[in-house]
């Protein structure tokens, strides 16, 4: 397993003065997802929760649902030539019975670690069907006064960040504030899979009366991954795009932006925040 963070030498400059000091940086590597043995994605990734990374990678891609659905996940041996294992490759088994999506045509895609769609095949392949809409979620009613104290919440957890400030992080927090989870990674739709994975292994899905918190912005990908989880609120500190907005309409989903203390931005959904004045 590849360590979560390196060391790597520096030149330090403070008012002129230099000085060579090591410096601790986030480790990237690639994580190749097999599924029953066949290639379907690379995600550049930090080491760590992969079995989970690749299970809401699936979520997110409309495969699986449940847990009953995962027959194992496992890394696969001899990645290199000399047989040695890198622990830079998963290979997901599926239950017998749940169907194959046709990857050679549709998807078998490099992603990097800001982008995780690149190379879908249009944006109407993106607009996977979920299996828990969130416009028939229970009913969720959150107080501005309660997502403001979530980014400060966040932050706190953010362990990796502390050290190396060059990770995204993503949070799950309960309709009352209570974190329940949050994972860090080089990019911040693996931040998001790490958490659904999470929770699909659990058989926690849908996660139909949570909060997502993202550290960064609110891009398509990451209501997308919202939605295909039944989450009925994403939120980030950083802006969404037209995309995003589109889609939190479309599908019912609450987002909020600009999410900074007492001040955000509600886009989508405002039914679920309780304001204080009708707007």
């Amino acid at each position: 397993m590849g360590r979560v963070t390196e060391r790597r030498r520096t030149i330090r400059i403070r008012d002129g003065a230099a000085t060579a000091r090591p410096d601790t940086l986030v480790a990237e590597e690639p994580l190749e997802i097999r599924l029953n043995g066949r290639p379907l994605a690379i995600t550049m990734r930090t080491p760590g929760d992969d079995f989970a990374l690749a299970a809401g990678f699936l979520v997110s891609e409309g495969v699986v649902g449940s847990a009953s659905e995962l027959r194992s996940i496992a890394y696969c041996a001899g990645a290199r030539d000399d047989g040695t294992n890198t622990y830079n490759v998963v290979d997901v088994r599926l239950a017998p019975g749940v169907p194959v999506p046709d990857i050679t045509l549709e998807r078998n895609v490099y992603t990097t670690s800001s982008c995780g769609l690149c190379g879908k095949a249009s944006l109407d392949a993106v607009r996977t069907s979920t299996r828990f809409p969130v416009a028939d979620a229970p009913p969720v009613r959150i107080g501005p006064g309660l997502l403001s104290r979530l980014p400060d919440r966040l932050r706190a957890a953010q362990r990796v960040f502390d050290r190396t400030g060059g990770l995204h992080a993503a949070a799950l927090f309960s309709e009352k504030g209570e974190l329940l989870d949050v994972r860090e990674d080089v990019g911040r739709h693996n931040a998001v899979d790490k958490l659904i994975g999470r929770a699909v292994r659990e058989d926690l899905l849908p996660l139909s009366r949570v909060i997502l918190l993202v550290s960064g912005r609110a891009s398509f990908e990451l209501a997308q991954k919202a939605v295909m989880a039944g989450i009925p609120v994403l939120a980030a500190v950083s802006a969404p795009s037209s995309l995003a907005v589109d889609l939190a309409a479309e599908s019912g989903l609450t987002l909020v932006g600009f999410l900074r203390g007492p001040d955000m931005n509600v886009y989508a959904g405002e039914e679920r925040i309780a304001l204080r004045s009708e707007v």
